[in-house]
């Protein structure tokens, strides 16, 4: 997890994780700005090892760390000689959006690698790509504000892992999460604290919300992130003691820069 924060968060860094095995790096999401490469450096990854990145939706917590990515990438080919294929996959609207603001902001020597080295693949609900030896799927979550995707990971010991982005999971996907070994879902806050933050308003859910979902689905681990930050040193057992009160399953709430084994 390189972050776990919501929009706005000055205390950590936007929601944004890495999945790595043998076979390489799976970025997904790449948070708000440029701080997205000193948390790669401080992780050793290398922004050249990053062949497969994943952009959910285009809002600014979300996307805008692509576009310094995009900016090192093209840099690398250019001045290096790196000659690694680099994939992007977003939906249409998150393309668009990420073409138009490097092409405003980086110069064209950077952004002609886009027909190149630099691929934007673009998604349509359903689209499955061979990713880190794995089968992924991309699927429309059916937001109510942005278009926005997530995705379902098959790896090759028949794990399950779903990502449904940074909104409460819409019943009519209900069917891609089931019974599946993990799932990475969105927790604004706590329940008890929603007349605080306001987790409704931003189309958000709350530490309850997710847990009485992931529980409905009988999900064997659930992830919760893209939180508030106002008690970060608490969050975990805030959240862990709210939460098992309507999940029975194993409950994860990750700090940045903390390591999962899946």
């Amino acid at each position: 997890m390189l972050g776990t924060g919501s929009a706005a968060v000055k205390n950590c860094y936007n929601t944004c994780f890495v999945f790595s095995d043998n076979c390489g790096y799976f970025l997904v999401d790449a948070g708000g700005g440029n701080q997205i490469l000193k948390i790669l450096d401080e992780q050793n990854i290398n922004i050249t090892d990053l062949n497969h990145i994943f952009i959910t939706h285009s809002h600014t917590d979300h996307i805008l760390g692509a576009v310094w990515l995009v900016r090192m990438i093209g840099q690398a080919i250019n001045y290096d000689g790196c000659n690694k294929q680099f994939n992007i996959y977003c939906h249409d609207e998150a393309a668009d959006a990420l073409k138009a603001i490097c092409c405003a902001t980086l110069p064209a020597s950077v952004t002609k690698h886009f027909d190149g080295q630099i691929k934007l693949n673009i998604l349509n609900d359903g689209d499955v790509y061979k990713i880190l030896d794995c089968d992924v799927e991309f699927f429309d979550i059916h937001s109510d504000k942005t278009k926005q995707f997530g995705f379902v990971i098959l790896t090759s010991d028949s794990k399950k892992i779903v990502c449904c982005g940074d909104e409460p999971m819409a019943q009519d996907v209900f069917d891609k999460a089931y019974g599946c070994d993990w799932l990475m879902h969105e927790a604004f806050c706590l329940y008890s604290q929603r007349d605080i933050f306001k987790p409704y308003q931003k189309f958000h859910s709350t530490v309850k919300d997710a847990c009485e979902i992931a529980e409905k689905l009988n999900v064997k681990n659930l992830l919760l992130y893209h939180t508030e930050d106002s008690q970060l040193e608490n969050r975990k057992k805030l959240y862990s003691d709210e939460g098992k009160q309507y999940y029975t399953g194993n409950l994860l709430i990750p700090d940045d820069n903390e390591y999962i084994e899946i």
